[in-house]
């Protein structure tokens, strides 16, 4: 797959500082579909410890396909889109990080710097809604990455899905850790007068300098509060995600963070459990080991606790909450943070509608030469 700048063989290691300034990820591990694996040594020269930052590199999708679907009965929808590869943001524990491998690129560095963006995404998503027998549900946007990373304020592929989401009256749902989500507010108020949008706000905790660690490249938790309140007093029905929920790390601004939404005007809350996938399992305990060596033991300790001693657990059912006492404790916690500050309501603005979808029209002007799609 070509890359718009400079475009080289990937190895599957190469030496790296521990840490990389604006970086969540110093490591870049190899696929693991890679034939060769290096590995760095040391040879008792001496080497810089500091790096310069490479720079974000941006490549086209040229994926045939837009929308995503699922049978997973621990997701409540069963479609979604992604306008991009990889996410800037930078957040170490997403559980995204393994999809790079496929692309034969790292689940590390390469996640953050090695974009991937797809130009036709509005007139593929126009092609999918007008296929005959499609049935409409709400679409989920920022499933796997996240739709507001910073190359969306150049390129806006985002909006130009909104676009024709509104176009065929179609619902959609939005979860972004980004203020930018904000610019698109007269889509959203628009999307919102009839019950075709929600809004999603991802916030991890609420200390602003384990927030830069985490997750470098997003918005602080203050401005994702100012985002809900805004997104709020539109008349867009928002919610907040706590997620990840790392035990021993984060759930300490469970119920403050809980408490911050319900007051900014959120109308719901959720919670997800920290997963470690495949190369996500190593990443980040070695980002613990970096930034929080104290605590990195016992925040293992934890996570094991919730995965009946493993680090990451797949099993339907259980990996988005986890099983055993922590695991168990942190459930009750949310629970009667939600009850405590009215986020546990049934009727809280958030049942979109698919009543009026309207097949988007179609023609050969929309087509380009990166639309491939021919069904």
């Amino acid at each position: 797959m070509p890359m718009s700048d400079r475009y080289v063989d990937h190895p599957a290691a190469t030496p790296t500082p521990r840490r990389l300034r604006g970086r969540g990820s110093a490591a870049n591990p190899g696929s693991r579909f890679d034939a060769h694996i290096r590995e760095a040594v040391d040879d008792g020269w001496w080497q810089e410890e500091d790096a310069t930052d490479p720079g974000t590199e941006l490549g086209v999708d040229t994926s045939r396909s837009i929308i995503s679907y699922n049978e997973s009965p621990d997701i409540p929808f069963d479609r979604s889109l992604n306008p991009y590869r990889g996410c800037e943001h930078g957040c170490i524990y997403c559980y995204a990080r393994p999809t790079h491998a496929w692309l034969g690129l790292s689940p590390g560095l390469d996640f953050e710097r090695r974009l991937f963006h797809k130009p036709n995404a509005a007139s593929q998503l126009r092609r999918a809604l007008a296929k005959p027998g499609y049935a409409p549900a709400t679409l989920v946007l920022g499933a796997n990455t996240d739709p507001y990373q910073p190359i969306e304020r150049r390129l806006g592929t985002t909006r130009a899905v909104l676009e024709v989401l509104l176009e065929a009256r179609h619902p959609v749902a939005i979860t972004t850790k980004s203020a930018l989500v904000l610019r698109d507010l007269p889509l959203l108020r628009e999307l919102a007068a009839a019950q075709l949008v929600a809004v999603q706000v991802s916030i991890t905790t609420l200390d602003t300098e384990l927030a830069r660690r985490l997750e470098p490249r997003a918005a602080s938790p203050r401005r994702r509060l100012r985002a809900v309140a805004d997104l709020a007093a539109a008349g867009i029905p928002t919610g907040v995600l706590v997620s990840p929920l790392i035990p021993g790390l984060t759930d300490q601004d469970l119920e403050r963070i809980v408490a911050a939404a319900a007051e900014a005007g959120a109308v719901r809350a959720g919670a997800l459990l920290l997963r470690l996938p495949l190369e996500v399992k190593d990443l980040f305990t070695e980002w613990l080991q970096t930034h929080y060596p104290e605590r990195a033991d016992k925040v293992v300790s934890l996570i094991r606790q919730c995965r009946d001693g493993a680090l990451n657990a797949s099993a339907f059912g259980e990996r988005m909450t986890g099983t055993g006492a922590v695991a168990d404790l942190l459930q009750q916690r949310f629970r009667l943070a939600l009850r405590r500050h009215g986020l546990d309501r049934q009727d809280s603005g958030w049942q979109l509608s698919a009543a009026e979808f309207c097949p988007p029209p179609i023609g050969p002007f929309q087509r380009s030469l990166f639309d491939s799609d021919t069904t």
